[in-house]
């Protein structure tokens, strides 16, 4: 049964709703409403002009409204007058096509039309810097290996404290928090779960965080490579395929022991459909400029990336693009804290769906150090070296774009373009530095 917004107000105390909805560029865009309005808003949605967002729309379009989702409802922990709910933007009676809820829900509904029931984790990695953002948040955080640092975990304590005693009240089953591989990084990991909670579950975090750490007196940031040298921040996916949606899922259908890895022949074709599609759907797992600085990085301080720039698959090894760590289920290394919460998800089960109609093979696998041998490695395609040859990959990718819908991928590409030309078209010190005496 559909919760009725305004009764859980009242039942919990509410006074305002944050009504939200994720853009192109993975921005949360919200408004927030009195409780004694959500009623009208429940139904008819809260009015935004799409222009103003990073949305593909010019100002004559008309009123974009964005309709709640009550069974995504979060009461604010450090906030509890307030609610957050995820919004599906709809305009003129439809749905906006690009706006990427509405592509990840209408790709689930592909999904369980086939019988097949997505289920996702994310480990999603930040940084506490300077509220300036030009530095690390702890000036004694300077170990050469920082990761699973106990003395660094426990100097920003009282944050990393804060953010997982809400997940634990929000009954998300968070498992373990640490210091990451790079100076002044964390990673705080929870349960795995239908990709529609997963993905309403990480733009929370993502806003959760933030918050939390502007409460400290900090910046957290996702940013795929804030700091040259060391370690970026990844959002490694965890992907499985169930029989059944939610609580009602008994069978894992990508686990059978008597195959190779323990991975069934659907899991197995899924992962034939990443590996296929991998170069193109690097524009949408690492959407950003900076982004290509972390899986083309050089090796950072610590020592490893932690991050693949070939597409290539292994068993439990972290050197690759996707490894499977144990039956039934494998992790996509490729993404970065920049991706979109809900484009990750959808253009995960595109390219899995592909892969399954069309009985894709995932190729060799490969168990080196992709580190120290990489170059041993002949055939296996090159990630994008930048943002351009992603969306160019993106745009050659015919299936893919069609999956995620040819409306969204235009506007995706259009705007996504117009980003490039803003970097490209910046006069840079490092053009100053090595051209002024030619």
């Amino acid at each position: 049964m559909t919760k009725d917004l305004a009764a859980y107000a009242a039942e919990n105390g509410v006074k305002y709703f944050m009504i939200s909805f994720t853009d192109l560029f993975g921005g949360q865009r919200a408004k927030l409403v009195p409780a004694q309005a959500i009623a009208d808003m429940q139904t008819d949605g809260a009015g935004f002009a799409g222009f103003a967002t990073w949305l593909d729309m010019t100002p004559a379009h008309p009123d974009m409204l964005a309709v709640p989702d009550p069974d995504s409802v979060i009461q604010l922990p450090w906030k509890p007058e307030v609610a957050w709910v995820a919004a599906n933007p709809i305009m003129e009676g439809e749905d906006v096509a690009q706006a990427p809820r509405n592509v990840l829900r209408r790709l689930i509904a592909e999904a369980a039309a086939e019988g097949m029931h997505v289920k996702t984790g994310v480990e999603a990695e930040y940084f506490l810097l300077t509220p300036d953002g030009n530095a690390l948040s702890d000036p004694y955080d300077t170990a050469e290996k920082p990761c699973y640092d106990q003395q660094a975990v426990m100097r920003r304590y009282d944050v990393v404290r804060e953010i997982c005693d809400y997940m634990l009240e929000l009954g998300w089953g968070p498992y373990q928090n640490d210091h990451e591989d790079a100076n002044g990084q964390f990673e705080m990991n929870w349960e795995f779960d239908d990709v529609l909670v997963t993905a309403d579950r990480h733009s929370f975090f993502k806003f959760m965080t933030k918050s939390i750490a502007e409460k400290h007196g900090f910046r957290a940031t996702f940013m795929p490579k804030p700091i040259e040298g060391l370690t970026g921040n990844g959002a490694h996916l965890h992907i499985s395929v169930w029989d059944a949606p939610g609580a009602a899922s008994k069978v894992n259908v990508f686990a059978d022991d008597s195959k190779e890895l323990g991975l069934s022949d659907q899991g197995r074709h899924f992962l034939g459909g990443i590996m296929k599609h991998a170069t193109g759907m690097a524009a949408i797992t690492n959407p950003t400029v900076n982004s290509y600085k972390r899986i083309n990085a050089p090796r950072t301080s610590s020592g490893a990336t932690w991050a693949p720039n070939t597409v290539t698959w292994t068993s439990n090894n972290r050197t690759h693009m996707v490894r499977v760590p144990g039956p039934g289920r494998f992790e996509l290394r490729l993404p970065d804290g920049a991706a979109n919460p809900y484009l990750l998800q959808a253009v995960t089960l595109a390219a899995g769906l592909d892969g399954v109609r069309t009985k894709a093979d995932p190729g060799k696998r490969y168990e080196i150090d992709m580190y120290a041998e990489g170059h041993k490695v002949k055939g296996a395609p090159r990630l994008p070296l930048n943002m351009l040859d992603a969306l160019r990959a993106y745009d050659s990718d015919k299936v893919l774009k069609a999956a995620m819908g040819e409306e969204f991928s235009e506007a995706f590409i259009n705007m996504k373009m117009k980003e490039w030309n803003s970097f490209v078209s910046h006069f840079s010190r490092w053009e100053k530095d090595n051209t002024l005496d030619i």
